[in-house]
């Protein structure tokens, strides 16, 4: 939703009904009788508002402080402080702690209170232009962070086997359940982020994932086959040992190596798929079951040269 609306809020009755008429040709106007109104409005509405205009001295709150309010949790919203001459000094205040875009003098002057808010609707285009093209900028590298994650795991499980050939089965077995499970990318919080401090969270969340799948492997021992494979399986992934296969009901053990938030510690649990996979080299596979999954021994896969780049693409999410 694109914001094109103004809010405004005042005590005065009469404000308020002669801002919406003299402002309404400009954009959609929005009135609120106070500070905690327009609290109110903000959370209800924030994302339709383009610029909000606050008087300043009203009963219970202050202007400045709904503006304050609207900085941190609307940050996309153009804010503006109406004032009478008297009161400049509260408003110089609010410019200068950039809680405010501008000022606007009371009583209003017709032509330069539509200029301002001619100026502040553009500023607040522009903003939401920029938000956009940034929004669209970090999806695709969080979009990213899942297939990295996944490469990630293929190297990890290249230098913990002794047996060059079972790593890939392994890691790609991992792969095709959690495309069956409809991963979600790892959520990242851009506002805590930086591009290296990222890259940094996720080589020690490899260096993490590491650690645990040495200790799963170094616990699992040496290889069993069938029924003591799976109930080996069963325990460390939390599932149902049912005529040759294990069933489980949640899907987050499967995926959390490829799905956690960055910076979210990894758990011994979270590895212990992969490592099983790792363990009996890729010879099993997932598939749906009823209310449920199902992990079965199959034959180990034969995978063409390419097969890593094929997943990954599978991993981009399709534009709607």
């Amino acid at each position: 939703m694109k914001p094109d609306k103004i809010l405004f809020v005042d005590d005065e009755a009469m404000a308020l009904k002669y801002f919406e008429r003299l402002v309404g040709p400009l954009a959609p106007v929005i009135t609120a009788p106070s500070v905690e109104e327009g609290k109110a409005i903000l959370r209800a509405r924030g994302a339709e508002i383009a610029v909000l205009v606050s008087d300043q001295r009203m009963p219970g709150e202050r202007g400045n402080e709904l503006l304050r309010h609207a900085r941190e949790h609307h940050p996309h919203i153009v804010r503006m402080l109406t004032t009478a001459y008297s009161e400049l000094g509260e408003a110089i205040e609010a410019i200068n702690s950039g809680e405010i875009f501008r000022y606007i003098n009371k009583p209003w002057e017709l032509d330069s209170l539509r200029a301002d808010l001619k100026q502040a609707l553009e500023l607040a285009e522009l903003r939401n232009e920029r938000n956009e093209l940034l929004r669209d900028k970090l999806l695709a590298q969080q979009s990213q962070l899942l297939s990295n994650r996944l490469g990630t795991l293929l190297m990890l499980g290249a230098a913990l086997l002794a047996d060059a050939k079972a790593h890939e089965p392994a890691v790609y077995q991992f792969a095709q359940a959690a495309l069956l499970c409809r991963p979600v990318d790892p959520e990242v919080d851009w506002h805590r982020w930086e591009h290296a401090d990222l890259l940094q969270a996720e080589a020690q969340r490899g260096a993490a994932i590491a650690m645990h799948l040495r200790r799963w492997l170094q616990d699992l021992g040496p290889r069993v086959d069938g029924d003591a494979a799976l109930t080996v399986l069963a325990k460390v992934v939390g599932g149902e040992l049912r005529e040759g296969a294990v069933w489980v009901r949640e899907t987050a053990p499967l995926t959390a190596l490829l799905t956690a938030p960055a910076g979210a510690a990894v758990t011994h649990g979270q590895c212990a798929w992969l490592a099983w996979l790792l363990w009996q080299g890729g010879a099993a596979q997932l598939s749906v079951d009823a209310g449920g999954f199902s992990i079965r021994p199959v034959a180990a896969v034969m995978l063409s040269g390419d097969w890593l780049a094929a997943v990954m693409e599978r991993f981009r999410p399709t534009t709607t």
